[in-house]
């Protein structure tokens, strides 16, 4: 893992905790969390506001959101 990789905002309303970990390691650290801790149930996510910004770019680089 390198020093400079970016974090993400982790959160886990059930367990009222807020984690960030690198990029790399989130979607193993969310399963690995969701699986321990709540019998697979999928409350440890993103945060929601980060996904959601996430997308929005991600909509706009693909030109989902250009009027015409």
């Amino acid at each position: 893992m390198s020093d400079d990789q970016p974090t993400v905002p982790i959160v886990c309303p059930d367990c009222e905790t807020e984690s960030k970990i690198p990029l790399s390691e989130v979607e193993g650290a969310i399963t690995r969390h969701n699986e321990r801790l709540h019998d697979g149930e999928q409350l440890a996510t993103v945060d929601p506001a980060i996904a959601s910004r996430v997308a929005d770019l991600a909509a706009r680089d693909l030109g989902l959101l250009d009027e015409e």
